[in-house]
């Protein structure tokens, strides 16, 4: 398989370890809008190659990513302590818009992470012109695997075996589907000792991750390299796993026109079927609170 990356900040490069120590990749391709970044970062990743399995690894220019399985897209400036990912609007749509034009004719899936990565996402779908369920952000599969992780910590089970989904925008008005989350087949709120009082401040928790991190670190990198390495996996395998990735929606749940994360069977083709999940009221309320957010976020950028 033949992967491109674009961006080699803290999460193209942690995408790429990823990616190589997966074993996804034959050719690793980066680039970034600094040559040198994007050259050094290939030179010290191909140094390692007795530890991962083969990979040709180089720096290239964009263009030559159009052959690619997968291209992923992680350019643009990151986020600042207590900043809203839509905040990131603006600066990064332009810098979106100038890569997916020259990626114009690409043969393989478009991954985008660059956040706001829903918003992204609806920019690619429309400066490509690929199809749309070959457009995928990585969406809430991050909070979904947060989600996962809390809930697990919790109540002292392997996060694997937790099913529990968070949907919508990847940011402040992302939804937790509480009713339908299951352990074993089980409802979560019929678990032993488990309060819907923890609910809100587990969500909240969620929701409030990538601030805390940033706050201390700078910035998000680690997880969102996995999860992205695992996308990447599961996609070109055609495993049609089922994920919460982001694409421009064309109908589900009434939803049109506006790129936001539902479960989605994801093979080789990206998102080819969109699943409509069972949710409360409340649930369903705040989907449809959260459409409209990132509809507001692409109308003010005349999208």
């Amino acid at each position: 398989m033949k992967i491109g990356i674009v961006g080699m900040g803290w999460v193209g490069s942690s995408i790429a370890i990823s990616t190589l120590q997966a074993g996804i990749a034959g050719e690793l391709l980066v680039a970034d809008v600094r040559p040198g970044l994007a050259e050094g970062e290939a030179m010290d990743l191909a140094h390692g190659a007795a530890f991962y399995p083969a990979a040709d690894v180089r720096a290239v220019e964009v263009a030559e990513m159009r052959s690619a399985d997968a291209v992923v897209i992680t350019a643009g400036r990151g986020g600042r302590p207590e900043e809203s990912r839509l905040d990131l609007l603006r600066d990064n749509a332009r810098i979106m818009e100038s890569i997916c034009h020259e990626l114009s004719g690409a043969r393989g899936l478009l991954v985008v992470v660059s956040n706001p990565v829903d918003v992204m996402t609806y920019v690619a779908a429309q400066a490509s012109g690929l199809p749309r369920n070959r457009v995928i952000g990585t969406g809430t599969m991050l909070d979904t695997a947060r989600l996962r992780q809390i809930i697990g910590r919790r109540i002292s089970v392997e996060p694997r075996s937790v099913h529990a989904q968070v949907v919508g925008e990847h940011g402040d008005s992302e939804v937790v589907l509480w009713s339908g989350a299951r352990i074993g087949g089980l409802s979560l709120r019929k678990w032993h000792g488990w309060g819907e009082d923890v609910e809100s401040s587990i969500a909240d928790e969620v929701r409030r991750a990538a601030y805390e991190i940033i706050q201390r670190k700078g910035a998000t990198n680690h997880a969102i390299g996995l999860v992205t390495a695992a996308l990447l996996r599961w996609a070109l395998r055609g495993e049609r796993r089922v994920l919460t990735v982001s694409r421009v929606q064309e109908g589900a749940l009434g939803l049109r026109d506006v790129a936001l994360s539902l479960p989605s069977v994801m093979g080789k083709d990206g998102a080819s079927e969109v699943l409509e999940p069972e949710m409360d009221e409340r649930e369903l309320e705040g989907l449809l609170h959260s459409a409209e957010v990132l509809r507001s976020a692409q109308e003010s950028i005349g999208m």
